[in-house]
């Protein structure tokens, strides 16, 4: 394969095994040469899609010429065996061309005792702005905003804005709004930078400037963040301290990262996963998995015991075995859908108890809706396979019962995981199919029970 091309920012399957074979055969000078062509989201993807031994050679090739922003790009685990074969001044080299916040995330997941060794290889300014940026919670405005922003002072001319920009060596690459404070650095407004050059230098910056920007604290949780950004469609957003000084502005390409994050992170969540472990290896997967897996098994040991009480009728009439895994089946898909909905829409800030009782009594009807139409269908199914209509009878009762419960719990569970703190991803579905099974079992054989014994 050529290393030769514009197409190589691209990733595909034959450039990745071009690298594992030339990885094979020691043709060092190839790879350097194909991964310069690469971006950093193209080097991220080579350095994960190959094999954990293939990927440590790699990086101990590479790692003098590495691109900071890679290590931006990868995924969480990869990047910790990555960051494992840098030495301190290695990392403190990357940490000094990222941003802020790209630096101090790069220097969370490490060691104390690392992490120090690192900032100590830092000039005293960058130093200072990272060990800020630490101070703040993982997830809250603070760890995610930029320090490199434009702020000039209230009593400057447009004229004077512009020679700043013009003359300022330390400015940010992408620039969309210009932050005005007053003498104590407290937040006055912002002014476009399209607007700024279409205004004549003599105007007063605060003639042109917009005082009723949104801005949020420090200490705002970055979904809260997302959601600002989304519904005010934002590009960029200024963070102030208690005070209302300005200290850094978030920019709309983290907050993308931050929603493309928080949704994986639910879906991930609503599966039992908790992280993505896509490249994980082995042992660290069975770990992180096991915790979930015991969970599920103790919610079948108590959907078993109510199997176990009716051992009597299932013997008696062979068909209740056949058929009571159809009326669980329908409750958990049922409940599934609704707690999909409930959970998204927690998490989107549409579900609020202004709207909770419509939204539970909307699906309680939908679930009562959908029980009696397949009910009938179950119901005729029976019917015609067992030549029994009261066999048919229960099992149409227990699925309006279990898609109505399932509906209820759908709803119920993940709105009271919320209200007690709880993240109803985490926890939602467990509940809701511990509920769906023993209620289904439980209407199902209770009924058949009493009216066909």
């Amino acid at each position: 394969m050529s290393a030769e091309g514009d197409a190589l920012d691209e990733v595909t399957p034959e450039l990745v095994r071009f690298v594992e074979t030339a990885l094979a055969d020691g043709r060092t000078e190839e790879i350097r040469n194909l991964l310069k062509e690469l971006s950093a989201v193209g080097q991220a993807s080579v350095i994960e899609q190959v094999s954990e031994s293939e990927r440590d050679a790699l990086i101990a090739l590479i790692k003098r010429d590495l691109d900071p922003e890679v290590l931006t790009e990868l995924d969480e685990d990869v990047r910790d065996d990555v960051l494992d074969q840098l030495d301190s001044k290695d990392i403190a080299a990357a940490a000094r061309e990222l941003e802020t916040d790209d630096a101090a995330s790069l220097l969370e997941d490490l060691s104390a005792e690392e992490r120090l060794e690192v900032l100590a290889e830092l000039p005293a300014e960058d130093r200072a702005d990272i060990e800020k940026a630490l101070a703040y919670p993982e997830d809250s405005a603070g760890r995610l905003m930029q320090r490199s922003l434009v702020k000039v002072p209230q009593t400057w001319s447009v004229g004077q804005v512009i020679d700043y920009c013009r003359e300022a060596g330390d400015l940010p690459d992408d620039v969309y709004d210009l932050f005005v404070i007053d003498r104590s650095g407290r937040l006055r407004g912002s002014v476009p930078l399209g607007r700024m050059l279409r205004t004549k230098r003599p105007v007063p910056i605060l003639d042109i400037v917009d005082p009723d920007i949104p801005s949020v604290p420090v200490t705002a949780d970055q979904a809260e963040v997302a959601h600002l950004f989304r519904d005010q469609n934002l590009v960029s957003c200024p963070v102030v301290d208690g005070k209302g000084r300005l200290v850094g502005v978030i920019m709309v390409d983290d907050v993308v990262d931050v929603i493309d994050e928080e949704a994986e992170e639910d879906l991930l969540k609503m599966g039992g996963v908790g992280i993505d472990d896509m490249h994980a290896n082995t042992v660290r997967t069975v770990r992180r998995r096991g915790l979930w897996l015991a969970l599920n098994l103790l919610t079948a040991v108590i959907a078993s015991a109510v199997i176990g009480q009716f051992e009597g009728a299932i013997e008696k009439i062979v068909a209740l075995a056949v058929l009571m895994p159809i009326v669980a089946s329908m409750g958990g898909n049922a409940g599934t859908q609704t707690v999909t909905v409930a959970v998204r829409a927690l998490a989107m800030g549409e579900l609020t108890p202004a709207n909770a009782l419509r939204f539970i009594g909307k699906e309680f009807a939908v679930g009562g809706l959908n029980g009696i139409i397949f009910a009938l269908v179950m119901g005729g199914a029976v019917l015609l396979w067992y030549q029994d209509w009261r066999l048919g009878a229960v099992i149409g009762a227990a699925m309006v019962c279990n898609l109505v419960a399932a509906a209820l719990a759908g709803t119920l569970i993940p709105i009271g995981l919320q209200k007690f703190g709880v993240d109803p991803a985490v926890s939602s579905t467990v509940f809701l199919t511990t509920v769906t099974d023993v209620i289904g079992f439980l209407a199902f054989l209770g009924l058949a029970t009493l009216f066909l014994i």
